[in-house]
């Protein structure tokens, strides 16, 4: 008997809140209005809330795509501190209209949907990537910086201790089931033009689509060096 098609991640997050505790909306409406992303010690000072219990506010927060997560620019030894900044879901809005618009048009009118749609998928992640050169100043790590646009288009990814990413949610799902094989494209085409413009080799970089009951999972090696 075969086995039957795996799941595959969730929907991207929409705007409407899930019903949520007082403290728990508390922690959302403090991320919402700073200007800057927070971390564990400016968010207990600032809520009063025990670490422990802030810490399992932000994880739920996190897991229903209200709070982007985000790893703080390392200094010096050991794992650097996360950083928590509310979630802009227009961004996700705007790239699953544009990208199921493009799946779509290339599904039934490109000679290889896929190969076109990893072509623009590359492409749209090289300009996005040039946009954050912009604005910052100096190199940027192509693995976070993949990582951060992930967050930022709703994928809400979750990192391994291997060389593996999972993708939880898709803002494109209805339309990946419909044309898996451009959809997915355009996912990895997005990762491999963000590392590549960040000066990271994206040769091993892969997706394997629906590969669990809940995600995608990227392939995104830790070292990405030219």
């Amino acid at each position: 008997m075969s086995r039957p098609p795996r799941r595959g991640p969730r929907p991207a997050a929409g705007t409407r809140r899930p019903p949520m505790s007082p403290s728990r909306t508390r922690v959302l409406d403090l991320l919402t209005r700073s200007a800057e992303p927070l971390g564990m010690a400016e968010l207990t000072a600032a809520t009063g809330l025990h670490a422990n219990t802030l810490r399992g506010h932000l994880e739920a927060l996190v897991e229903t795509g209200l709070v982007d997560r985000r790893r703080a620019t390392p200094i010096g030894r050991g794992r650097p501190a996360w950083l928590y900044t509310a979630a802009d879901e227009s961004h996700t809005s705007e790239y699953a209209a544009l990208a199921s618009t493009l799946a779509s048009g290339l599904a039934t009118s490109a000679p290889d949907p896929a190969a076109a749609g990893a072509r623009a998928g590359e492409g749209w992640g090289r300009e996005l990537a040039r946009q954050r050169l912009s604005r910052m100043n100096g190199p940027l790590d192509p693995r976070s910086e993949a990582l951060a646009a992930l967050e930022e288009f709703g994928f809400a990814p979750r990192d391994t201790p291997v060389d593996v990413v999972e993708l939880t949610r898709c803002p494109l799902l209805d339309t990946a089931r419909k044309h898996p094989e451009v959809v997915c494209a355009v996912h990895l085409g997005l990762v491999r033009g963000m590392v590549s413009e960040h000066g990271g080799d994206p040769s091993g970089t892969t997706l394997e689509p629906f590969a669990t009951d809940d995600s995608c999972r990227l392939h995104l090696p830790r070292t990405l060096s030219s």
